[in-house]
């Protein structure tokens, strides 16, 4: 059955005003009242462009020379599950899971049972499809909510540990989403978080560096960037004390993070990884939103998904600006 909403779909580009310096705080706000219909818009329009250009891992990681992308993902999330101290049948917590791909992974590595949490019918319900495929089903399952309401749904103190992968973004404030999470863990918890903020060099007041902003929100479906200050700092007013802290993308890595965004087809580190490339190029990123025109006129993808594609290709060039800049993280 058909769970995506063709008319979210079709409002959730026309929630921004494509001109960063024309983009007021009234629109910011109307995106914060207005974050499950935000996300839900952008994840029914983007999922499966998603799985296929970055698999079923929608998170970004560092590079080794020679590192293939899939290989590159699944360690990030085995750095994150061994930095968690992780173990065979915890409990754990995968806020804002996606379709699956860093639980089942985690689930392989540390033997954990793994509920993933996501308000999106239609990732759910891939993320179903995938976990049993993989004969993971008794170990990963899935629940629909909304990550500001986690202690309603779980009740308190009930898991051993939980993580965000560049999920909490979308929260309409960090100190919401790291206070349900706070209340969801048993004492002595621990929290791990892939957290996408703007570096402490950004000053949105330079038309550059909301540009960059803008560009990253309205094609990732976040209605408002925060800087690394303010997720400190609202972690901290929850509760939590902060034990390791890192900006991984200011690592001196030979390979930058970004790298597949670039469609640099002489930067791939693996044959493979040269069709990732070409999908993020000139050339690949005409074909796929071509192909993605020709389905939405059949009926294949509800309407609306070539805009969102269209917002996928902005967030990709002010990804990419933010990387090279240091301004984003």
């Amino acid at each position: 059955a058909e769970t995506r909403k063709t008319e979210r779909v079709q409002q959730y580009a026309k929630r921004w005003d494509k001109d960063s310096s024309k983009d007021t705080d009234a629109h910011k706000q109307s995106r914060l009242d207005e974050y499950t219909e935000v996300v839900n818009g952008y994840y029914d329009g983007a999922t499966e462009l998603y799985e296929f250009g970055w698999a079923e891992s929608f998170h970004f990681s560092r590079f080794f020379k020679g590192e293939g992308l899939l290989q590159s993902l699944a360690r990030h999330e085995h750095y994150l599950a061994h930095q968690l101290g992780l173990q065979a049948n915890m409990r754990v917590l995968d806020v804002g899971c996606g379709v699956g791909g860093p639980a089942r992974e985690i689930c392989r590595f540390t033997d954990a049972n793994i509920t993933g949490l996501n308000n999106n019918d239609f990732q759910i319900q891939r993320a179903n499809q995938k976990t049993k495929k993989a004969g993971l089903a008794e170990k990963v399952n899935f629940a629909k909510g909304d990550f500001m309401k986690i202690q309603e749904q779980f009740g308190e103190g009930s898991f051993d540990a939980v993580y965000a992968i560049e999920a909490t973004v979308h929260a309409p404030t960090f100190e919401g989403i790291y206070g349900e999470i706070y209340r969801v863990l048993k004492p002595g918890g621990k929290f791990a978080v892939y957290e996408w903020c703007m570096t402490d060099a950004w000053d949105p007041s330079i038309p550059e560096h909301k540009k960059i902003a803008h560009g990253i929100e309205v094609g990732d479906g976040i209605a408002e960037m925060r800087n690394i200050h303010a997720a400190r700092k609202a972690l901290k007013s929850v509760g939590f004390e902060i034990l390791h802290e890192e900006d991984l993308a200011d690592r001196p890595d030979p390979v930058p993070w970004y790298y597949p965004l670039e469609g640099d087809l002489r930067k791939a580190q693996t044959w493979w990884d040269l069709v990732t490339c070409f999908r993020t190029s000139k050339v690949g990123i005409k074909i796929t939103q071509n192909s993605v025109w020709a389905m939405e006129k059949v009926g294949l993808v509800p309407k609306g998904t070539y805009d969102v594609g269209e917002t996928l290709v902005v967030a990709a060039q002010n990804l990419v600006a933010g990387g090279r800049s240091k301004l984003f993280t």
